[in-house]
């Protein structure tokens, strides 16, 4: 038996313990060969570690029909340029990408002088980084759809800061805020993290398993980051999201296990775009995981851990960004999204061939992968 850590978590190990969220509620029982979903959802209670068995499973039950989409060949009869493709090819996403490249390297000189050498923070300069790079997602393809696309960029912590500040400022947009609480969104997202810069270099960045002891220093990142912002002439509500953002309206989470009333309103939009970009982050031993995939977990045990108003207007809006993608089923079969079922947001219509296969009512057949 051995305690492996989230990120070391792969297809095939066994549960050597009953895991429980931090109410008590059972989430994966003791001897259950862990699929990609089930770590998807060890992810989304912010599960830090797992006793394993020595032996991880063999055979098929080291992977379940919707985790075997992950990685799949493209089809030999495919001639014609995807959805997907479109977007790599277009002139709009490779803009994209270099401002989103242009600017992580922006943040990245500008965080480390904060942290290191208590430089002020430049609200200005920091809003024009994630302005710049979010004007260049308005065109023919979604911001969502180009986004997915930039997975295979370094999933350093200066990304995924970038990542959620561009997901609040929609976020926020689609919740009607004024565009000077669509600014403080922005602000928010883009140093929830800044306090992982404060954890050592050799537990952030160390290869191996983490013991128990370092996952407690790297769970401090919230109050470490509050005490780095304390120091800064910025706006509270930029303070309590690097607090508060790994907090849940259940009172799950930490590091105040406080309920949604003492939640810092754009604490609880970075929640949810920190757990979005977390969860459909590439992993050691696969790409991005589907979008859809993190939808369901979402839809199926989310709606309590987040603000409701906020995360069924993040999950209905971010479902209707993917409408005209090509997507793989767990079936194996390939059709392209056509409409929404706002019953079931995960579970769109797709159109096969000249099919019409409604997911809401095909019971075990899901989305595996956008293609």
């Amino acid at each position: 038996m051995k305690r492996v850590s989230l990120a070391n978590l792969v297809p095939g190990m066994v549960t050597a313990e009953d895991i429980f969220t931090y109410n008590n509620q059972l989430i994966v029982a003791k001897n259950t060969p862990l699929t990609d979903k089930i770590i998807t959802r060890l992810e989304f209670y912010s599960i830090m570690s797992v006793r394993i068995h020595d032996e991880p499973a063999q055979g098929p039950a080291a992977q379940t029909p919707s985790d075997a989409g992950s990685q799949p060949e493209k089809g030999a009869d495919n001639q014609s340029l995807t959805y997907s493709e479109q977007i790599q090819n277009s002139p709009q996403f490779k803009e994209f990408k270099a401002n989103f490249e242009q600017s992580i390297d922006e943040l990245r000189g500008s965080i480390n002088d904060i942290v290191e050498k208590g430089a002020p923070i430049d609200v200005k300069a920091s809003l024009e980084q994630t302005t710049r790079v979010f004007n260049k997602s308005n065109g023919n393809f979604s911001f969502f759809s180009m986004l997915h696309h930039m997975r295979q960029y370094d999933d350093l912590t200066y990304a995924h800061m970038m990542n959620v500040s561009l997901i609040c400022r929609i976020l926020a947009q689609w919740l009607h805020f004024s565009e000077e609480d669509v600014e403080m969104a922005t602000l928010c997202g883009l140093f929830h993290d800044i306090g992982k810069l404060a954890i050592p270099d050799e537990i952030i960045k160390k290869p191996d398993k983490l013991t128990n002891e370092e996952y407690k220093v790297v769970k401090t990142h919230t109050v470490q980051g509050y005490n780095i912002l304390l120091k800064q002439n910025v706006n509270d509500h930029i303070k309590l999201s690097a607090l508060m953002h790994h907090e849940r309206c259940d009172g799950g989470g930490y590091p105040l296990g406080v309920k949604a009333d003492k939640i810092d309103k754009f604490a609880k939009i970075v929640a949810i775009a920190d757990v979005y970009d977390a969860m459909t982050a590439a992993r050691v031993y696969r790409g991005p995981l589907c979008p859809f995939t993190v939808i369901e977990i979402f839809e199926k045990e989310g709606l309590q851990r987040y603000e409701t108003e906020y995360i069924l207007c993040f999950l209905e809006n971010v479902v209707l960004t993917y409408i005209k993608n090509r997507v793989r089923l767990s079936d194996g079969r390939e059709g392209d999204i056509v409409m929404v079922n706002k019953n079931a947001f995960s579970k769109p219509l797709v159109k096969v061939g000249e099919e019409f296969v409604d997911l809401q009512k095909e019971k075990g057949l899901s989305i595996v992968e956008i293609l």
